[in-house]
């Protein structure tokens, strides 16, 4: 169940991967999946330019490698056929079955309805694919392969969308495969991440890897050849290898204990493939019989496997050398389960249905629980993505109940998360807690291997104070709904006071929005089924009145807008002033023309009011765009300023302007820049030295340096003109560990 070196796998390759482990049925359902998709996807290109069906192929062909079953392979193929073309679930269901519709149908994203935000329409995107996961397991194995051949090919994509999308993926979909145990897919999304989010450091790491892999290779063969001559007398079977680090927990680990490349020393550990838990031990007590174990290094996951099924023992010497030695040793069974994690348990087996191997691994993780508790408490999408990163993809620690129970709870967590873990009445009950026997305060942070016991009293009740006490989003979320119950009417008769008044101050008579369609839409847009649901968040504080009154408000105020905007135009077409494109550099002024005083020409307008404007601040030699609004003149931008293009159906406001062919060298013109290098002694110093050669002007410096020791650095300088300016950027170029320098828009 290796999974491929080669990304781009052929429609063959996926057959034949398949071939080895379905029946002829089966197969015959996969090729008759791909045969639909290449029909409906055959008129559509990726951004690469390739023809589209090559990415729902590579994802089908990831899901075979893993052996899932028919219905989670032909879902690959078609993951994307009810959002791209005019398929639609229906057809999918009346098709391929109702597996393969809910697989789709939990992927396909809401494309079809409107929000106020892309950010919202992502959180919503991620909640219904989420909830949709924890009811089904499938739905996040083809998610995680198509988001898996997605980052495969993200250097397609424009640089912010690349940022925007490998962010993502780190904040969401690594950290899923994770808690799926599914390492192999976990550890490629994390270095192609880093690959776009930070390309110096993970181009530096791989560079350092590779200078030095001859010398940590060696040493990591001498560690084998010792530890087999230590395990001969064993008389076992078992596979041994070095096993490199990837290239994001290298990162990691430099960034979290800032150290440096080279202070690191697991960069290789040794791996003990055996048949049994008892050859396990075996080898363990044959290691540290060569080696003296370092202390804090020895962690027995087989004995307590962590939530995602994963178990091997870990075990850090001191190796040849005197050097630390990390050594895994697990058996083949637990291997396939730390590569493959819930994939492994859930592989597909002839014979055995989809609903029993989905109840034999969805039994043993808790990740699906907390996924759909925290839906149920969650007041929107974003409410519901922040507890779910916040609670669910972190780092865990694992607590005992007296009974031997084991809970599993984001690091960070405190006595009182515990109890709102163990039931909301417990919580809610809750009056004490013992750790390891003795009373602790309820904001007593938990560690690994706690013993907790919480004492509870049936009379006793929440504190407010516990909302802003508590580490998780779902304790949270549960103190809060428990007063809000509790105080349901006072706080509807409050937010409805509040949010009359703010109508009122908005010069609208609050009777014109309570009603109908306005609060109709409200209710709708925050997920409230009365209007005393509505007003009690506000009263509570979930909600502002000022949210609540502009959402209210919301189609009156567009209509004035359109109104307004309709006005504008009008008074700008009955001007007649001439609209053509623009030039970079005209010949001197003449009749029917204006020059400003900082040498820019106006066609066929007298006596305007004429600035630069901040967001772009327009050079000579830039193209050059006018503006006009009412009652402030005309705005000099930049042809390519953001405010301008990403308005095209305002042209007819633009004026045709130009500097003229000669400007005054002794005047001088803001621009704004950004420095970005790694923060090496005396860096800012050279840099400053390099602006002071080159401009006589340096308005503004400021800085930053991130965990990374990377130095972002803003500048404002004063120039005479757009070659003046590349003149000063190509310098700062030249500044050793400088590695980009770009114009901002101000």
């Amino acid at each position: 169940m290796a999974m491929a070196e080669e990304p781009e796998l052929t429609q063959e390759q996926v057959y034949d991967i398949c071939a080895k482990y379905m029946n002829e049925e089966h197969l015959a359902f996969v090729q008759k999946a791909y045969d639909f998709a290449a029909y409906v996807h055959k008129d559509q290109l990726r951004k690469s330019g390739e023809p589209y069906i090559i990415h729902p192929i590579q994802v089908a062909g990831i899901l075979a490698q893993l052996n899932m079953d028919p219905a989670t392979v032909a879902s690959g193929y078609l993951h994307d056929v009810v959002e791209d073309t005019k398929v639609t679930l229906g057809d999918i269901n009346e098709l391929f079955g109702r597996d393969v519709a809910v697989i789709v149908d939990g992927l396909t994203k809401l494309s079809k309805v409107k929000y106020v935000a892309h950010k919202d329409e992502l959180a919503e995107n991620h909640r219904k694919m989420l909830i949709a996961m924890a009811k089904d397991l499938r739905v996040i194995m083809v998610k995680l392969a198509d988001r898996l051949h997605n980052m495969r090919t993200l250097m397609h994509m424009p640089p912010d969308k690349q940022r925007r999308i490998a962010q993502e993926t780190l904040d969401i979909f690594a950290p899923l495969a994770d808690r799926l145990g599914i390492s192999t897919i976990k550890w490629e999304l994390e270095d192609l991440s880093l690959r776009y989010l930070n390309p110096q450091q993970y181009h530096r790491i791989a560079s350092l890897m590779n200078s030095k892999r001859s010398e940590r290779e060696q040493y990591i063969q001498s560690a084998i050849t010792d530890i087999k001559r230590g395990l001969a007398d064993l008389h076992i079977e078992y596979e041994i290898y070095g096993r490199p680090k990837h290239i994001y927990s290298i990162y990691k680990k430099m960034r979290d204990k800032h150290k440096q490349f080279d202070e690191l020393y697991d960069l290789l550990a040794v791996r003990v493939i055996t048949k049994s838990i008892k050859d396990c031990y075996a080898v363990l007590g044959a290691i540290h019989t060569e080696w003296k174990p370092m202390p804090g290094r020895f962690k027995d996951y087989i004995a307590m496997p962590k939530a995602n099924m994963y178990q091997s023992i870990h075990t850090t010497v001191i190796g040849p050398e005197g050097k630390p030695l990390e050594v895994q040793i697990r058996t083949e069974e637990m291997h396939q389960v730390a590569e493959y994690g819930v994939a492994a348990h859930w592989a597909y087996k002839e014979g055995q249905t989809s609903e029993v191997q989905y109840d034999a691994a969805g039994k043993k993780l808790d990740l699906f629980r907390e996924i759909l508790e925290i839906g149920d408490e969650s007041t929107d999408a974003h409410d519901f993505m922040k507890s779910v990163t916040g609670d669910v993809f972190t780092d865990r620690v694992y607590v005992f109940t007296p009974k031997g129970e084991v809970y599993e709870l984001a690091k960070g967590s405190n006595t009182l998360d515990f109890a709102y873990m163990v039931h909301t009445e417990v919580g809610n009950h809750t009056v004490g807690a013992k750790v390891n026997g003795k009373i602790v305060p309820l904001t007593y942070q938990l560690k690994n291997g706690d013993i907790v016991e919480m004492l509870t009293a049936s009379n006793s009740q929440p504190s407010r104070d516990w909302i802003n006490q508590v580490f998780t989003s779902r304790a949270r979320n549960k103190i809060r709904r428990y007063f809000k119950q509790a105080d349901k009417g006072e706080n509807a008769e409050k937010g409805r006071d509040m949010l009359e008044h703010q109508l009122l101050d908005m010069g609208l008579h609050p009777g014109d929005f309570l009603t109908g369609a306005p609060l109709k839409t409200a209710l709708n847009r925050f997920n409230f089924n009365t209007e005393d649901e509505l007003m009690s968040a506000i009263g509570y504080g979930e909600l502002t009145a000022q949210v609540v009154a502009n959402r209210l408000t919301e189609q009156q105020r567009h209509a004035k807008e359109e109104q307004d905007q309709r006005d504008r135009e009008r008074e700008i077409l009955e001007s007649n002033q001439k609209v053509t494109t623009v030039a970079k550099e005209r010949k001197q002024p003449h009749a029917g023309q204006s020059v400003t005083d900082d040498g820019i020409i106006i066609e066929g307008v007298d006596n305007l009011l004429v600035h630069l404007a901040k967001c772009c601040l327009p050079v000579p030699g830039d193209e050059i765009v006018g503006y006009v609004t009412k009652g402030r003149g005309v705005t000099i931008h930049r042809a390519d300023c953001p405010n301008i293009t990403a308005h095209p159906e305002e042209a007819n406001r633009l004026l045709e302007v130009h500097w003229q062919s000669k400007t005054d060298q002794n005047q001088s013109f803001n621009a704004d820049l950004e420095i970005y290098g790694y923060n090496r002694n005396g860096l800012l110093n050279e840099v400053l030295q390099v602006l002071n050669a080159q401009t006589k002007n340096l308005n503004n410096i400021n800085g930053r340096v991130d965990h990374d020791k990377m130095a972002d650095i803003h500048v404002t300088v004063g120039i005479n003109n757009l070659a003046h300016l590349e003149r000063i950027m190509e310098a700062i170029k030249n500044v050793p560990d400088i590695y980009e320098v770009k114009r901002t828009n101000g």
